[in-house]
């Protein structure tokens, strides 16, 4: 017996790939256009500042706690209490020194962090026994953050800094602030 024409057919036609091609396609953009990988490498560089602005900010509680001093006291260099310094300055370097040399700090945390995530790391002492460590952030969900509301010092800004999560930018000045 005779197979009917239908089934005696092979393979698909041009015009059946073409369309699952152009549909494949269509999902692979709208699938690329969600996970932004940009966002996603900023976001990944802002993880890894905060937790070196954490892993700064712990260890000088640490020495305060044991010293009841923070490390430029000790070091009778510049304090950071009239403006926010970067921790990329060499005067914050020589407090980076003091925090390895008293145990807080890993030995070399200067160069694990890289001087350009220090560059825009900043720590500002609004009171004797406080200090605020901050750095602004790049991605939209950090920008979004609760903790993104404040000025290199400290400080809440005033400004919108939240924002809308879609948005592509944020008010310039808002940090991300541990304190």
């Amino acid at each position: 017996m005779k197979k009917p024409a239908i089934f005696s057919r092979r393979g698909f036609t041009l015009i059946e790939l073409l369309i699952v091609i152009a549909l494949l396609g269509a999902l692979a953009i709208g699938l690329l256009a969600t996970i932004d990988p940009f966002e996603q490498l900023k976001k990944g560089k802002d993880t890894s500042t905060r937790n070196t602005v954490s892993e700064f900010y712990d260890a000088l509680i640490r020495y305060y706690s044991s010293k009841n001093d923070f490390p430029w006291i000790q070091t009778s260099a510049n304090e950071p209490s009239a403006n926010a310094m970067a921790l990329n300055n060499t005067t914050a370097l020589g407090w980076i020194s003091s925090l390895e040399a008293a145990g807080e700090l890993k030995q070399g945390f200067a160069n694990l962090a890289g001087t350009g995530n220090l560059a825009g790391i900043y720590v500002f002492q609004p009171a004797t026994d406080k200090v605020a460590v901050c750095f602004a952030p790049q991605s939209r969900s950090f920008q979004i953050d609760p903790n993104s509301i404040y000025d290199n010092k400290g400080n809440t800004s005033g400004l919108d800094c939240k924002g809308s999560p879609n948005a592509d930018t944020v008010a310039t000045g808002c940090y991300y602030c541990v304190q």
